[in-house]
């Protein structure tokens, strides 16, 4: 059965955020300015992003569950479609409110929906495309007429000084201690607050554009590869983390950020495209898809570093896309992580550019322990 996607929400707290204001909003670290946070901004390519924070207390204006269930109430705001007629609702995030219950189903609370079928998927970014994709199943196999998926991230939770302990060594030259670790403090100024959903159904929309999901494939390399990106642990110099139930194994120097999420920078620098690269030639060789086929290439890359690296591998394994064909709105909605794809998405379905017969091909990659989704849209 073919699914289609007929609507498209984005939703951001607040004000959006300047470079100028991030460490006004999140704070400093021990009271220092941040070594890394120059260098950082100057390389991923944002300029605004968004924060469920209050800019004056640090204090959440949002719970996870809500960032999303605003995105998911979007979907409503023109007429014909309600949150009772849902049938399946689908939450991916990197970061949910609790430990349990589900994401899902505290989303499904902050709604107040009648009974229905709620799911939860974990991960980083692909956790936005792993609920998208259960989402897509249930309506292909007929178990309902529609679905909706929701990513959401409220990563400025983590991001707050208030959220690192206070640091044991007293010496406030930063030029002598940096108050974090660059694996920590670097994420600081790339992550940010959103929420996206999709309404996903059995048929298109009896009036205006739709867009037909062809295909979608998700492959990782976590038998290959050690941890990347991550938080609520502690990675060794063997390669292996110790996660936040592992107490005995977390030195009083490791509390400060156990919480805290992490990247291997050279660990990503040396695998990220390489991976990206194996999984579009699955794509290529399953589909039988060429770059020519390709009318907007839509990729969640986390900063403007890695667009040329993108571009460059793509190009050594046959599929060059021209950069008039890419669309992304990282500069102006920041890396949302889960909800990136969504929100990328939403912003080109309303823009007037799409015609029928053109074809979209997603990007989504994970650092986490890589992984890489891509997904092929036809605009009808």
């Amino acid at each position: 059965m073919s699914v289609y996607i007929n609507r498209l929400s984005a939703f951001f707290p607040n004000a959006p955020v300047s470079n100028e204001d991030i460490e006004t909003v999140l704070g400093q670290v021990d009271n220092l300015p941040s070594r890394a946070r120059r260098i950082v901004l100057k390389n991923n390519g944002i300029k605004k992003r968004y924060y469920a924070l209050d800019r004056d207390t640090q204090a959440l204006t949002h719970t996870n569950a809500q960032l999303a269930a605003e995105a998911v109430r979007g979907l409503t705001h023109d007429n014909g479609f309600s949150l009772a007629d849902i049938q399946c609702l689908c939450c991916g995030t990197t970061s949910p409110d609790l430990l349990f219950p589900g994401h899902g189903l505290m989303v499904l609370g902050e709604l107040g929906l009648p009974p229905v079928e709620a799911v939860t998927t974990a991960g980083i970014c692909i956790s936005g495309m792993t609920a998208f994709k259960y989402a897509y199943m249930n309506v292909a196999m007929g178990m309902s007429d529609n679905a909706v998926s929701v990513g959401s991230e409220l990563s400025a939770s983590f991001m707050r000084s208030k959220f690192f302990k206070p640091s044991a060594n007293k010496d406030k030259d930063p030029e002598r201690r940096p108050s974090l670790a660059f694996d920590t403090d670097f994420l600081r100024w790339m992550l940010s607050d959103g929420a996206g959903a999709a309404l996903l159904a059995s048929s298109p929309n009896a009036s205006g554009i739709s867009l037909k999901v062809d295909w979608i494939d998700y492959l990782s390399y976590a038998g290959e590869l050690d941890t990347c990106m991550y938080g609520g642990g502690i990675k060794g110099e063997d390669g292996r983390v110790s996660g936040w139930r592992v107490v005995e194994n977390i030195t009083p120097a490791d509390e400060k950020c156990l919480m805290a999420v992490k990247q291997d920078i050279r660990h990503l620098e040396k695998n990220i495209v390489s991976t990206m690269q194996r999984a579009l030639k699955a794509s290529m060789d399953k589909h039988g898809f060429q770059a020519a086929d390709v009318d907007w290439f839509l990729p969640h890359y986390s900063s403007a570093y890695f667009r040329s690296k993108f571009y460059d591998g793509m190009a050594a394994i046959g599929c060059e896309i021209p950069y008039d064909r890419w669309f992304t709105n990282l500069p102006e909605t920041g890396n949302t992580g889960s909800a990136s794809i969504y929100i990328i998405l939403e912003e080109l379905f309303r823009s007037g550019r799409l015609t029928p017969g053109q074809r979209l091909l997603c990007f989504i990659p994970e650092s986490g322990r890589f992984s890489h989704c891509f997904m092929q849209l036809t605009v009808v």
